[in-house]
């Protein structure tokens, strides 16, 4: 008869804590048997509770998973109360069979951890999160702008106003002004006209055709609220970020 063959494993982090992180509460588990878990909220407070009892529990080295942005308040807190914390990319803690429960996944954690066997994400330096932050803001800014245009262009076009035929940029030079002018009252196309910069390609006579009101209020109002949408989300926004990545 074959005999099963047995494989110890050495124990790495003797004193590992395991956290599965929710978006309203996080499950801790210091050991593998029913008292040693413990659930807590996702406040302040409660974090400063959850270290009390790990500190009370002799732990000294936690992993935790990155579970979308949820992870990252704890994870400071916890840095700042002296642990050490790793944070493990979900895929490495995913393995467990059966039933899936926050106590059995804080558990399992816990017991790769203490092997040994859960590898740190990368983490990247106070200055260099601090920058990611506004250029990621920057760029959502930038997606946003570049919606508005699009619909600034439709509502434009469904009053009969084709000014994306006649300059490149509607929100140029040439094409700001336009539409400025026209939020403003102007809705005769030959006074529109005469605000072309004078590098604009199409003539005062082309623009003027280009640019014949059919009257329509509601596409008027809608154009209103994204003109104001993009200069929310452009120029100024764009500039104080700029400036903020470079101090």
């Amino acid at each position: 008869m074959e005999t099963k063959k047995q494989i110890s494993l050495e124990v790495v982090h003797a004193n590992a804590c395991g956290i599965d992180i929710g978006s309203r509460s996080h499950w801790v588990a210091v050991g593998q048997n029913a008292e040693d878990v413990k659930e807590f909220g996702v406040y302040s407070q409660d974090q400063l509770e959850m270290c009390d009892w790990l500190h009370s529990k002799g732990v000294s080295s936690i992993a935790m998973e990155s579970t979308g942005t949820y992870w990252q308040n704890l994870f400071s807190t916890l840095v700042g109360q002296g642990f050490e914390v790793i944070l493990v990319n979900g895929r490495q803690t995913k393995n467990i069979k059966g039933k899936k429960t926050d106590i059995k996944d804080c558990q399992w954690i816990q017991k790769l951890h203490s092997l040994g066997l859960l590898s740190a994400s990368f983490l990247p330096d106070s200055d260099t999160d601090t920058v990611r932050t506004y250029s990621r803001h920057r760029q959502n800014l930038l997606k946003q702008s570049a919606s508005c245009i699009r619909r600034i262009q439709k509502y434009l076009r469904l009053m009969n106003m084709r000014l994306e035929v006649v300059v490149r940029d509607v929100v140029g030079l040439t094409g700001s002004s336009i539409i400025e002018a026209f939020l403003n009252g102007e809705h005769q196309g030959e006074e529109l006209a005469k605000l072309r910069h004078y590098n604009c390609r199409k003539s005062e006579e082309e623009i003027a055709k280009a640019l014949q009101f059919n009257g329509r209020k509601d596409y008027l109002f809608a154009l209103q609220q994204e003109w104001n949408s993009y200069n929310t989300f452009s120029s100024k926004s764009l500039i104080q970020i700029c400036k903020l990545i470079t101090c």
